[in-house]
């Protein structure tokens, strides 16, 4: 065993730690102590590289301010810059959900930094009297600035790369709503007929409604671009330096291409999560929208005959183990189980927000460990959606044609001519004869056929459209 461990030493006594480790004995109990998730931090690599940026700064600040000698600071930078690059990623060990307000994270960092820089200046891993993960790593610092900082800087590079991915989706939409931007459907509220539509006006809808979330994104993103850093345990800013604030959100911004910027005011700014529930918010939001997307496209798309039939989904696996030839609209379906998995995520974060008291909230590992999930799978859902549903959508033309042309919302257009009383007769005498109501209104004498032609055009049924008002008795019933 002698071999195989070393030994360390915290205030709870010694205890041996993997020699071949680049975490130390803090890390060792909290594993042991947080066995919740059955994963790791490393499951976020944002975070990892977030922290090690948060690190890189802190060091970059000490060593400009004279705190921290120039080749400790330059060791402790290196070790930073190689976990940045996704180094030493699987040695960040600790569950995401955890006690402590996320300082078993904070001292995974410290350690995995520190016996790293000893290594490249030539000391064996443990040597604390050389580089102390908290007297050299952790110089100015606290778990109260640290780990807040690092997951608003994660939240924001993970909130970009869902933009992008939103971006793609909403793209794939327009490039179907130009496709059928000359298909003529039934518009449908209450899921009953309504007025007609074409069916690219209804992909627009789609494509319009994920953009305009996408700017929602944007503007959760700069809400989190404020840090404590430097505000240390509760913001007062004991054990900092005057201009470490400044220096580090400084040397962060560089490294992370965000204009990251110091708080107004520390204290406030440690204990208050008003960022993260603002961020649950926003993606509650784009869950909810593209849940009702996915709605949508699995009810236009259900039959292939005894449902609505308007469009098809792309095939991309059998659908039942029993019924042969069966397809499901699966793709739409597991969208639809990351926005409930959102939506949920979203009172929890509530929830863990609100429990936060005095000085500081204990309860943001669960806020960081909801909310970086609920960005990747939203991320990984759009990306789905946007290569392997939207571009293989086709139409049923002929299908959407004949209901626009029995439907009874087609009377709709032809109120201001005859009014509202003769069109709810023809209305119910076309549900009764199952005739057109072209062809009832033309019987009764009600407009002629040019007029009946040139009202029910599409350019006349789909936009605004100016039209005489002409007033009639009501068809006989």
């Amino acid at each position: 065993m002698a071999h195989d461990t070393r030994v360390e030493h915290d205030l709870v006594g010694d205890m041996e730690v993997p020699a071949d480790a680049y975490y130390g004995v803090h890390t060792v109990r909290a594993v042991h102590n947080f066995a919740i998730t059955g994963s790791t931090i490393a499951r976020f690599p944002d975070l990892i590289a977030s922290l090690a940026a948060v690190k890189q700064a802190a060091a970059q600040a000490n060593r400009d301010l004279g705190l921290l000698p120039p080749d400790i600071a330059e060791a402790i930078i290196s070790a930073c810059e190689e976990i940045r690059s996704g180094q030493l990623h699987e040695q960040f060990v600790v569950d995401p959900l955890q006690g402590g307000a996320g300082t078993s994270t904070n001292m995974n960092a410290n350690e995995v930094i520190a016996n790293r820089a000893l290594e490249i200046l030539g000391h064996p891993r443990g040597h604390y009297y050389v580089i102390h993960p908290l007297d050299d790593v952790n110089l100015g610092q606290s778990t109260n600035d640290v780990y807040p900082t690092a997951i608003r800087l994660a939240m924001v590079g993970s909130l970009r790369k869902l933009g992008d991915s939103m971006k793609a989706l909403s793209d794939a939409f327009g490039v179907k709503a130009e496709e059928f931007g000359d298909i003529l459907k039934v518009g449908r509220t209450q899921l009953q007929d309504a007025v007609p539509m074409t069916l690219g006006q209804e992909f627009t809808t789609y494509a319009v409604m994920i953009e305009e979330d996408r700017q929602r994104l944007t503007e959760a993103a700069a809400l989190l671009l404020e840090s404590n850093l430097g505000g240390t345990a509760i913001g007062t800013g004991i054990n900092g330096h005057p201009r470490y604030a400044e220096l580090a959100c400084s040397y962060l911004a560089g490294m992370s291409g965000e204009p990251v910027r110091p708080a107004g005011e520390f204290i406030e700014a440690t204990q208050d999560c008003g960022a993260f529930v603002q961020l649950s918010g926003v993606l509650k939001r784009v869950a909810v929208k593209i849940s009702k997307t996915c709605n949508d496209l699995r009810l236009m798309s259900s039959g292939p005959t005894a449902g609505l039939g308007e469009i098809n989904l792309p095939p991309v696996q059998a659908g039942s183990s029993i019924m042969p030839g069966k397809v499901n609209p699966v793709i739409p379906e597991v969208v639809n189980q990351v926005a409930f998995e959102v939506i949920g995520n979203d009172l929890t974060v509530t929830m863990a927000a609100e429990a936060g008291q005095l000085q500081l909230n204990a309860f943001e590992p669960v806020i960081a460990y909801s909310l970086l999930r609920s960005l990747a799978h939203l991320r990984a859902a759009c990306d789905t959606l946007a290569t392997r549903c939207v571009p293989g959508i086709t139409a049923n033309r002929e299908h959407l044609h004949d209901t626009v042309h029995r439907s009874i919302g087609l009377v709709t257009a032809l109120a201001p001519h005859i009014g509202y009383a003769a069109s709810t007769a023809l209305a119910r005498r076309a549900l009764a004869t199952g005739r057109t109501i072209k062809d009832l209104a033309a019987e009764a004498g009600l407009l002629t056929v040019d007029e009946l032609d040139a009202i029910l055009r599409p350019e006349a049924l789909t936009r605004p459209f100016p039209q005489p008002v002409v007033t009639a008795a009501p068809l006989a019933t």
